[in-house]
């Protein structure tokens, strides 16, 4: 074979180590590779320190960082130890001589090769495993603050007699120092066997014993530990049952004990317990008597154990004991469950009174004259009249509303308490006229000023403004009317995501009028950028290099952001769960964005547990206003903390609201110092506090189950309801509450409440009504009312349904489509009125010459009488037949021998008549399915399919609609 540096046929090739200059620019670049690398993590690390200093919560950081640093280095030192320890122990016990075999020469070419590394080798595995341990264990900084400054709850669960603090803070920490405890025996046993191996202590295919006697004495120790550690598990095991979830049929979602769980699992799990540590015993024991065979007996019955008294018996239990009365044996565990649950979720004092919804058909004139007192008719839907605001109040493009507006409560001229819609105009970046670096982070810095209107009326004279647009109490730019003087730079808000740098040599743009007004920030926010480290460290944390050299940053410059409420609160108290919807207040001169915060368990024993991504989504969440948790699962909730950040300077403050909350109790022994008490919410701030919808919204989904407390009637889900879908939106989700100033029967006055309805579980009538006092001001604050509808009652859906029937939407609908417009409903309003229900929704039109929703009609219905009229008084007056107004007709079936199909027609007149026999087959049907005559209501439905098809018809000859859809408009938004 010719030489491969080429040999007698060519030059030798002679390769020489790299020149010295070549290795210098290597080292140099490979130190600058390293150093660039540690920058970047400094830089993070360096920048977060700086924020949280900036908004004065730095021991919210420091706490944070020292427990994850001492946790890691703890358990990262316990793990290095643990399979350290153990790889050198099976080193030292390796036998003086190994046996001859074709497996021991295969496993010498091994050793030769490690020896020389074998400290190394060592060094690097426990590094490996320590970091990875240290790292697990710092994601749990949470469990440990919990259980080092846990708070007593001063409530004990019905089956060990331990307080909830034992499942809430306890035992999440013990089972996570039993995992650790099973992933370091585990590592260090196979760590150990492995090196056995490699050394000789055990052998597969060699002749003679397969283990030595020391080798069998350390892995027997290792094996014991781990029967130990599942000792340990199966007692923990049996509090563990009280915090199980499971499936049950009853109930869906079931946390806690049932009674195969009180009366198989239980006593297994102790059974359990004791032969696991007889097992362990044994294992032991082999350091002495140097065999396996009784550990391994052992272990074999345990396992044994396990599949016969863990698993079926319990199974024979459930079978045999539990099904054929099923009933009556979980009966005892239904009631804990219940009264846990209401409890856990703050439901227990929820006051459910039997309500009849049919208000006396004698007394028009009394009804009428309490309808103006009982609610403060909100005609002015923030959730439709966004596009309103924009149109008439951006002013500039480059400001911006969200898509859902707020409600909150200001008082009028006279003094008098008046509910408000109001929005905040904010930055819009992508509006910016002309977009580079400079304009979209330091001239177009904040938005400007809060617009409100009132929540009751629209316009309605033609001098005032276009009639059904917004009546404004606050406007213009800058603002003038009922806030009088404030702050009304917004420089934080749920709008403005990018970060801005202000306060330094280049001016920002004020707000344009009469020419552009410039400003210079003053506040004391942000990060100062004067300082060359910051300023790099921002440029690395940001990827913008232009931070590095760019003129514009100069002496007082400061860098914004983290800049929407939601992002700030949840940066200073980690520890909270933050309600999607923070709405502002003008409060002393400023405006505050108001954050509901809450404090959360999944470990309350006995509770069902819910998620509340799920259970707080709404119609409104799709795409207009965000969900609280995506898929955190809890089981005990309190609104235990009302938070405000400034809109101006962005300063975050936390204020103690639930005063007995044990969980809030724990975190600020955890973050002393964060959290204000209550005492020092000022009056102005306290005015305009409500009940937080996220919390409302997770109440009234268990409460469409747990409002029973009788287990009897709880297990057969004869009482169950449901929350019924926006009968104003047709992706068939849930309806969203509605804040709402009323008087509850009993109340002599109206108070600020957020409400919703219920319907019984597949039906579509109303089933309960409830109400919350909102107003943080009112000694009942929080008190929860429900009304049990003792009869059949329409529900949001039916109302809805014949709203659309009435003749005189057919002929609003044809006039709004022949002048090019769109139809939106507003929120359907339920007020409890004597006996019964009023509903009220006002009807939007947008489209023609305004491009934004004008209130055009209010459709008004009380005992199953719809009615649609130009104003609110007069759907009133009509629908209780009052000031010379023709009632409406009763909505019962026409004389007839049921037939419902009728003559061929054209034009109006088959619209009508299709319009009144789908009334009389809705009707029909739902008289049917009140006597459940099933066949009765099967040919109700065939006929209301077979109106609606003509009706259908009519409306395509006529090119006119027959009724609006049911869901409004497509692009409500």
């Amino acid at each position: 074979m010719p030489d491969r540096g080429g040999g007698p046929t060519g030059p030798r090739i002679r390769v020489g180590r790299p020149s010295r200059r070549a290795r210098t620019l290597l080292m140099t670049l490979g130190i600058l590779a390293v150093l660039a690398m540690l920058f970047v993590m400094f830089a993070g690390f360096w920048t977060d320190w700086l924020w949280y200093r900036s908004v004065r919560y730095s021991s919210v950081f420091t706490t944070t960082l020292w427990t994850k640093v001492g946790l890691f280095a703890v358990f990262g030192l316990l793990m290095a130890a643990a399979v350290g320890v153990n790889i050198w122990l099976a080193h030292r016990l390796r036998p003086p001589l190994s046996a001859m075999s074709l497996e021991q020469q295969s496993l010498d070419r091994y050793r030769m090769g490690i020896a020389p590394y074998k400290k190394w080798v060592l060094l690097g595995i426990t590094a490996l495993v320590g970091l990875i341990a240290g790292a697990s264990a710092a994601g749990q900084w949470r469990t440990w603050l919990m259980w080092i400054n846990g708070v007593p709850f001063g409530q004990k669960d019905p089956q060990f007699n331990l307080d909830v603090s034992f499942y809430a803070f306890d035992l999440p920490w013990y089972r996570f120092m039993l995992g650790f405890g099973f992933a370091a025996v585990v590592l260090a046993l196979i760590a150990a066997a492995l090196t056995h191996y490699l050394y000789g202590g055990l052998r597969v295919t060699s002749p003679g014993a397969r283990a030595t006697g020391a080798a069998t004495g350390h892995l027997s120790v290792l094996l014991g530990v781990f029967v130990s550690l599942k000792a340990v598990a199966y007692w923990l095991d049996r509090y563990g049952l009280a915090v199980k979830s499971s499936d049950f049929k009853a109930t869906g979602n079931w946390t806690g004990l049932r009674y195969v769980d009180a009366n198989a699992y239980l006593p297994a799990k102790t059974i359990l317990f004791c032969i696991a540590a007889i097992c362990a015993v044994l294992f032991f024991a082999t350091l002495w008597r140097r065999t396996w065979q009784l550990p391994v007996i052992g272990f074999g019955l345990m396992v044994l154990s396990a599949i016969l008294i863990g698993g079926l018996y319990p199974a024979i239990v459930q079978k045999f004991q539990v099904q054929p009365n099923e009933q009556a044996k979980e009966a005892p565990y239904i009631e804990k469950n219940i009264d846990a649950t209401r409890s856990a979720y703050g439901i227990d004092d929820a006051e459910v009174t039997d309500y009849s919804g049919k208000g006396a058909p004698d007394k028009k004139a009394e009804q009428r004259k309490a309808a103006d007192s009982a609610a403060s008719y909100r005609l002015v839907d923030p959730n439709v009249v966004s596009p309103a605001f924009q149109q008439l109040q951006q002013e500039r493009k480059y400001y911006q509303f969200p898509d859902t507006l707020d409600v909150d409560r200001y008082t009028d001229a006279d003094g008098k308490p008046q509910d408000t819609v109001i929005g905040l105009r904010e930055l819009n970046i992508a509006g910016i006229p002309k977009r580079n670096w400079i304009n979209d982070h330091f001239t177009y810095t904040h938005g400007y000023g809060a617009i409100t209107s009132k929540g009751t009326g629209t316009v309605t004279d033609e001098n005032s403004g276009t009639v059904g647009a917004p009546d404004f109490t606050e406007s213009g730019l800058p603002t003038t009317g009922q806030l009088g003087k404030y702050e009304q730079r917004i420089y934080y808000g749920e709008k403005t995501q990018q970060y801005s740098i202000v306060g330094g040599p280049q001016k920002e743009l004020d707000y344009e009028k009469n020419g552009e007004q410039t400003t210079s920030y003053k506040g004391k926010s942000g990060v100062d950028l004067s300082n060359p480290v910051n300023r790099a460290a921002y440029a690395v944390a940001f990827s913008e290099p232009q931070m590095l050299y760019s003129g514009a940053i100069g002496e007082g410059s400061r860098i914004l952001y983290n800049r929407t409420p939601k992002e700030r609160v949840e940066a200073v108290a980690p520890w909270l769960t933050i309600d999607g919807d923070a709405y502002p207040a003008e409060v002393d001169g400023r405006i505050q964005w108001i954050v509901d915060a809450y404090t959360t368990t999944n470990g309350y024993p006995y509770a069902s547990r819910t998620t509340l991504g799920d259970t707080t989504a709404d119609s409104l969440t799709n795409n207009q206003r965000a969900v609280v948790a995506q898929q955190n699962q809890v089981n005990y909730i309190r609104n235990s903390v009302k938070a405000t950040v400034d809109a101006y300077d962005g300063s975050v403050s936390l204020y103690q609201w639930d005063t007995k909350d044990p969980v809030l109790k724990t975190w600020m022994k955890a973050f002393p110092n964060t959290v204000k008490p209550k005492t020092e919410i000022k009056p102005d701030l306290l005015a305009h506090l409500r009940y937080p919808q996220d919390m409302f919204k997770v109440q009234r989904e268990l409460l469409t189950r747990y409002h029973v407390t009788d287990a009897a009637q709880f297990y057969s889900g004869s009482d169950a309801w449901q929350v019924p879908d926006d009968p104003t939106n047709k992706d068939n989700s849930a309806v969203p509450p509605y804040y709402l100033s009323l008087k509850m029967p009993g109340q002599t006055s109206q108070k600020f409440s957020l409400t919703t309805t219920f319907t019984p579980n597949g039906r579509p009538n109303l089933g309960a009504f409830m109400a919350v006092d909102a107003d943080a001001n009112s000694s009942d604050y929080g008190t929860i009312r429900v009304l049990r509808v003792t009869s059949t009652v329409q529900g949001p859906q039916q109302v809805q349904s014949e709203l659309n029937g009435v003749p005189e939407v057919a002929t609003f609908v044809r006039d709004m489509r022949g002048t090019d417009s769109d139809i939106e409903y507003g929120n359907l309003l339920t007020v409890p009125l004597d006996g019964g229900f009023l509903y009220i929704e006002p009807v939007y039109a947008r489209g023609g010459s305004a491009n934004y929703p004008l209130l055009k009609k209010v459709a008004v219905s009380y005992g199953g009488k719809p009615v649609f009229k130009d104003s609110l008084s007069e759907a009133l007056n009509a629908v209780f037949g009052v000031d010379g107004a023709e009632p409406p007709p009763e909505t019962t079936p026409p004389p007839g021998d049921g037939d419902t199909t009728t003559p061929p027609a054209t034009g109006d007149a088959a619209l009508k008549d299709a319009i009144a026999d789908a009334q009389k087959a809705y009707t029909d049907g739902e008289a049917a399915l009140e006597k459940q005559d099933w066949q009765a209501y099967g040919k109700a439905q065939e006929a209301l399919q077979d109106a609606l098809a003509r009706a259908a018809e009519a409306e395509k000859s006529a090119e006119t609609p027959a009724k609006p859809p049911a869901g409004g408009s497509d692009d409500k938004s």
